[in-house]
């Protein structure tokens, strides 16, 4: 009986230590995406004690908001409430940030996942990198499209993709880099960089980790207006993307912040809303929610700018459903901005300006109106590897395309599968306060896996025989 006993105490003893080889460390999340909605779910539950992953695509984090000129409806700057929260995550002591980087295996259940994470090679060391940029300066290849400008400036293919990156390094871009494709160029940015950093036989690497939680937050795509031949986008320079112009208002911008086209004030400036959004003959019959606002703040910075530019909105509806922001919309009507109820349905070129061609719905009489300068208000859609990480991480879809919640009033941010969560654009349209309202509750919901994650390996812990 006793050595019954005996190896009933032996098995037990073994059955604690595999539990708690099972889980090695403290209870740690991945959050992929490093937009506003990432950043700020990561700092929470960085925060509350726990290790964080950040998964990163690009080589900086900031995201979408990054790119903005000024926000709705208060007018702050975008940079200056997102630069903080960045420089936070880059020091905070919980948080490991891994940019340049996409997830590539996706394996267990809530409390135990299993992560494959893919490190781009950057060609450069970011240990020795230092940010000064003269690498940027000695690369011969300058004419590639600038991905954080939007297309309206260019890079080089070794670059920083903008000054308040984070982190604040290097990257060789693999795809136009002339020697990386071409064996040539003379490898003049290793040559200028005197702390060594460049390194041409950087590989990918991989990189596992083991989470409790997971917490999605990849954003979304500005709607492709080429979509719409008859708007013109992508035949005439005078017909830009809100994106693009948030660019050229920015003072970080090619101009510097001078709305400028081919060096010119533009004198009459019309915006189009609900381009990509609410419209069945694309498959997008959702509000993106923010087109109506930010063309309201584009209007505004014309204004502000170029006081004498006749500004013209065209609108199928006027949604101002936020915190002042049917206030900021009269502001802007004070202003001078004129509203036309109508959707264009042609814009052509005429001379050295474009016609868009409409109907006034108020007035019942069709126009044709002369600009030098056309914004569309391009709708949110979702992101265009949205279907590949719903299949990786085992998420449902709603009919729009966006990730689909498990409840949209009872559990908004929970997703079908237990343990992950869903924070910001990815989830549906919405404003950057929405944005970080949802991804503080997100961070919540996987507090709450990490805790109890925490309470089962002290207790594993504790169960463990004393070893003599």
């Amino acid at each position: 009986m006793a050595l019954k006993m005996d190896e009933m105490s032996s098995k037990n003893e073994q059955d604690v230590e595999i539990a708690a080889e099972r889980i090695k460390a403290p209870p740690a999340a991945l959050v992929i995406g490093g937009g506003i909605a990432g950043i700020q779910a990561a700092l929470d539950v960085a925060d509350a004690g726990f290790k964080v992953y950040l998964v990163e695509r690009e080589s900086s984090i900031g995201g979408r908001m990054a790119q903005l000129d000024k926000t709705f409806p208060t007018l702050d700057c975008s940079t200056c409430i997102l630069s903080p929260k960045m420089v936070d995550v880059d020091r905070h002591p919980n948080i490991e940030l891994l940019t340049y980087s996409e997830v590539v295996d996706f394996q267990g259940q809530a409390g135990d996942f299993r992560v494959k994470v893919k490190k781009k090679p950057r060609y450069v060391h970011e240990e020795l990198c230092t940010g000064c940029g003269l690498c940027v300066e000695a690369c011969v290849w300058k004419k590639v499209p600038s991905e954080f400008n939007a297309g309206v400036a260019f890079r080089r293919a070794a670059y920083i993709p903008f000054p308040q990156a984070v982190p604040l390094k290097a990257v060789i871009d693999e795809k136009t880099c002339l020697y990386l494709t071409e064996g040539k160029c003379g490898r003049k940015c290793e040559k200028a960089c005197e702390r060594g950093a460049i390194d041409f036989e950087m590989r990918e690497e991989l990189v596992d980790l083991h989470v409790a939680a997971v917490i999605v937050a990849i954003g979304f795509d500005p709607f492709d207006p080429r979509l719409k031949p008859e708007l013109g986008y992508g035949q005439y320079p005078n017909v830009i993307t809100g994106l693009e112009f948030e660019r050229l208002s920015s003072a970080s911008g090619p101009t510097a912040g001078k709305i400028t086209l081919n060096g010119r004030e533009p004198k009459e400036v019309v915006f189009i809303q609900c381009v990509g959004s609410r419209d069945q003959s694309v498959g997008h019959e959702y509000c993106s929610r923010v087109c109506c606002m930010y063309t309201a703040k584009q209007a505004h910075l014309v204004k502000e700018r170029i006081p004498e530019a006749e500004v013209t909105v065209f609108y199928m509806d006027v949604r101002a459903f936020g915190k002042g922001f049917e206030e900021f919309y009269d502001r802007v009507r004070g202003e001078g901005v004129r509203y036309r109820r109508g959707s264009p349905s042609e814009i052509y070129k005429r001379g050295e300006k474009v016609i868009v061609r409409a109907e006034d719905t108020i007035l019942g009489e069709p126009l044709a109106m002369e600009a030098d300068l056309v914004v569309l208000a391009t709708g949110v859609v979702p992101r265009a590897d949205v279907e590949d990480v719903a299949g990786l991480l085992n998420l449902e879809r709603s009919p729009d395309g966006f990730f689909a919640e498990a409840h949209p009033k009872m559990r908004p941010v929970d997703t079908v599968s237990d343990g992950i969560y869903l924070a910001g654009c990815c989830q549906g349209p919405k404003d950057i306060p929405d944005t970080v309202a949802q991804a503080k509750a997100a961070a919540s919901s996987a507090i709450v896996v990490l805790r109890r994650e925490k309470a089962k390996l002290e207790a594993r812990s504790s169960n463990r025989s004393p070893k003599w």
